[in-house]
């Protein structure tokens, strides 16, 4: 399938001036948190872990925003939910770890911004909030729409993505003062999300017919890859339709996406509950007294 993109050309298949900016973004990071940090208020430096988080959080997102896959993801309906999966459920993660804690305070020095963050990251409001949206955007009139609208479609996965970030806020983030969710509560917060990304899915993998004008029609097709690939190029182009780039039916198409969703969700969830069981299981060790009551020889 790669060979058959070489067609819309290299601004198409790999964003370059994307590109650039998230290579500026990552320079800069680096600046900050190493020669510059003093100019930052960074008294310590950044550890190889954290900074490590923040560049794989870039190099996902190019992956997901900059790279064929971006691409891919307009013209099959199994790579843009493997997009959706990686966008949503990891970059989130890679930043929240990735940026420094004085980053964070300086931020929440402005009060609307506080107010705002301690609001939306409040673990009932995250969770609707994200699972909502994003259950939203995949009902198949409001999809089609956003898919073939430039402005609408960036402005739509960016609300989602924001989403996506305070929904991981509760979990991952280890700033002071801010940790809202105990052990066996996150385990139950995981438990929610994952349930509540559940009808979404099943939508998709369980319809009968296929859901979503944007993969099936090619006129709806071509709009919606207009999005990704310059006007003059996809002039030049004789392109009958999706069909073109799939090896199976529209239909096993969109279930295959939705299954792939799921798939990466459980995974990337049961991962988190891994981590987070065996954080409260080591707390709660330690909070046993020890067995160890055999008397000890004084010293005379």
């Amino acid at each position: 399938m790669f060979q058959s993109l070489q067609m819309f050309g290299t601004v198409a298949l790999w964003s370059p001036f994307f590109l650039l900016a998230l290579l500026t973004i990552a320079v800069l990071y680096l600046a900050a948190t190493g020669p510059w940090r003093q100019r930052f208020g960074l008294d310590a430096p950044v550890s190889r872990k954290q900074r490590a988080y923040f560049l794989t959080g870039i190099v996902l997102l190019y992956v997901c925003k900059g790279s064929p896959l971006d691409l891919m993801g307009h013209l099959t309906f199994t790579a843009h939910m493997v997009q959706m999966a990686l966008l949503y459920l990891l970059v989130p993660q890679c930043f929240i770890l990735g940026i420094p804690a004085p980053f964070y305070e300086r931020i929440f020095r402005i009060a609307i911004v506080r107010r705002s963050f301690q609001l939306l990251t409040k673990p009932i409001v995250s969770l609707f909030l994200f699972n909502g949206l994003f259950s939203l955007y995949h009902v198949p009139m409001v999809f089609d729409v956003v898919k073939t609208n430039m402005f609408l479609h960036a402005f739509v996965t960016t609300v989602i993505f924001i989403a996506a970030f305070f929904m991981w806020w509760a979990l991952v983030n280890k700033l002071s003062g801010w940790t809202t969710l105990s052990g066996l509560k996150k385990m139950g917060y995981i438990f929610a999300d994952g349930m509540l990304l559940t009808p979404a899915c099943a939508l998709i993998i369980f319809a009968g017919t296929p859901l979503y004008e944007t993969y099936t029609d090619p006129e709806a097709w071509m709009t919606g890859l207009a999005l990704c690939v310059p006007q003059g190029i996809l002039a030049s182009l004789d392109l009958t339709g999706p069909q073109m780039f799939l090896s199976m039916s529209p239909l096993h198409d969109q279930q295959l996406g939705g299954i792939l969703m799921k798939i990466i969700q459980e995974i990337v969830y049961g991962t988190m509950l891994f981590f987070v069981f065996r954080e409260w299981y080591q707390k709660e060790r330690e909070k046993e007294p020890s067995m160890d009551m055999t008397p000890r020889p004084t010293k005379l």
